[in-house]
């Protein structure tokens, strides 16, 4: 039986600005990862979008960020692993007061944009933002690129982890994704995309942007909520995956099955 969280990147408006369409898109995932101030959203978006996950029987992590609301998170930023430590706990504990408020427990933590990236290839910070999570709650379970060094660094740290894989990214040969500077970036064929998912997910390979086959292993699904297709690329890869006999469950399941 193949089993497979499916992720959805939420919550990431801000003030009169209005990012994503969290609403349409929470019905069909078990995972919403919730920006927390830094790269998006604001205080009064992060409590409304615990809400609605809460309300959709989605399980909520935190999105953490570079403190770069101009840039959406996606710009490098020269900070020091004690640094991004910092900015990882003070994102996590604002989220978890959230979580505490509406009654429910946080799952998970997955970083957001150049964070995330740079991490998945640098060890010193990935091991900062490992260490940044524990320290805040250890029952936490980091989401991260699948292959990536954060999963290295989570085995040495004690943080449970999971490995994630993206249904509208392209990848590099070596499991990074390809640069959205880049041509051919972004999958935006929604048959593609469903078929590039059912094949990650039951096949472990994935067609690298050079046509190469690569090893990967999923699980959990990013379904990215912000594109102009954003609800019919979610509806079509949750019907694809439950048509080919795979299970869609949050991941704490799955880490309590691997437990087991």
């Amino acid at each position: 039986m193949f089993r497979i969280d499916l992720n959805c990147d939420l919550g990431e408006s801000f003030g009169a600005y209005k990012i994503g369409m969290d609403e349409e898109v929470l019905p069909y995932i078990t995972s919403a990862n919730v920006a927390c101030g830094f790269h998006a959203a604001d205080p009064v978006t992060m409590e409304e979008t615990v809400k609605l996950a809460a309300q959709a029987h989605a399980a909520v992590g935190a999105h953490p960020g570079f403190p770069d609301l101009m840039g959406f998170g996606r710009r490098a930023l020269n900070a020091s692993p004690a640094e991004i430590k910092a900015y990882v706990m003070y994102q996590v504990g604002a989220l978890a007061a959230f979580c505490k408020a509406e009654g429910i427990t946080m799952q998970h933590v997955k970083p957001h944009g150049a964070m995330y990236n740079m991490a998945g290839k640098n060890y010193a910070l990935a091991r900062a933002i490992c260490e940044g999570i524990y320290e805040v709650d250890d029952s936490l379970i980091l989401l991260a690129l699948s292959g990536s060094r954060m999963l290295e660094a989570a085995e040495d740290v004690g943080l449970r982890a999971a490995r994630e894989v993206f249904a509208d990214r392209a990848y590099e040969e070596d499991g990074s994704l390809v640069a959205r500077t880049k041509q051919g970036a972004m999958i935006t064929d929604e048959e593609e995309a469903v078929r590039r998912v059912v094949r990650m997910v039951k096949e472990g390979a994935v067609e690298s942007v050079t046509g190469k086959d690569i090893p990967i292993r999923a699980d959990s699904v990013c379904v990215h909520g912000d594109g102009e297709k954003a609800v019919a690329f979610v509806r079509k890869i949750r019907a694809a995956l439950l048509a080919e006999g795979v299970e869609i469950v949050p991941l704490s399941r799955l880490a309590a099955e691997s437990r087991a």
